[in-house]
């Protein structure tokens, strides 16, 4: 583990000033009392007939294969074993629904590292996959999961280029960041950023987690919090640095 403190993420200055203390607390509470329900796995779905009707909003969470996919959805929900953990890369290869307290879907979508090259990449995620994203009113956002001890990967770009494509909102959530030194870090949070920028489908504001350290987990709780209609002050929650501040 990096024996550094975390820098705090700025918020987008498009957002707007940030809330006051007491907003940030409303906020960051709505997620942590989000994330204490009962969360559940009930559907998966090889097929695009066999997804479930929608429903409430729903957020995805996607991502190469071991990037720390699972691991987030566990550490966010605060059980173990919710989404499976594998070392295999691609063995998941469903759409798999978890209901967090009959307030939000939370989807995990397949890993994308198996492939090899960014074509075999997009061939994977046109069928299903894209379907999924191009065609689904109660999906609130994407989730792309990007490794910060390492640089962007072809697989990554290419499946930016189909979340623009597909005109369904992404943010870009870097993992593992207890693992990277602070200057490394601060590095690809900084190159992440104006990644965002470059694709019209981004969301501006990039988030910064672990899930072995809890960095960053609360923030993210409040942000998802929003997307299900949770969110107090009027649902600012954008304004949530990566560590809770305000």
């Amino acid at each position: 583990m990096a024996d550094h403190a975390h820098r705090p993420a700025e918020p987008a200055a498009e957002h707007g000033p940030h809330l006051s203390e007491a907003e940030a607390a409303a906020v960051l509470e709505a997620g942590r009392r989000l994330f204490a329900g009962e969360c559940r796995f009930v559907h998966a779905a090889q097929l695009l007939d066999q997804l479930p009707p929608p429903a409430g909003p729903e957020v995805a969470f996607a991502g190469r294969s071991n990037v720390g996919k699972s691991s987030l959805l566990n550490a966010l929900t605060g059980r173990r074993a919710l989404a499976r953990i594998s070392g295999e890369p691609g063995r998941t290869r469903q759409l798999n629904f978890f209901d967090l307290g009959g307030r939000l879907m939370l989807v995990d979508m397949p890993g994308y590292g198996y492939a090899q090259a960014p074509k075999q990449v997009k061939a994977d995620w046109q069928g299903l996959m894209f379907d999924y994203l191009r065609g689904r009113p109660t999906l609130r956002r994407v989730l792309l999961l990007l490794d910060a001890r390492i640089g962007l990967k072809p697989s990554d770009t290419a499946v930016m280029e189909l979340l623009d494509k597909a005109a369904v909102t992404y943010q870009l959530v870097l993992t593992k960041a207890d693992d990277a030194k602070a200057a490394q870090l601060a590095r690809k949070e900084d190159e992440t950023a104006r990644l965002a920028r470059r694709h019209p489908a981004a969301h501006p504001e990039v988030l910064t987690t672990s899930s072995e350290a809890g960095m960053g987990l609360d923030s993210l709780r409040a942000s998802l919090a929003g997307l299900a209609g949770d969110g107090q002050a009027g649902g600012r929650t954008d304004f949530i640095s990566a560590d809770g501040s305000v």
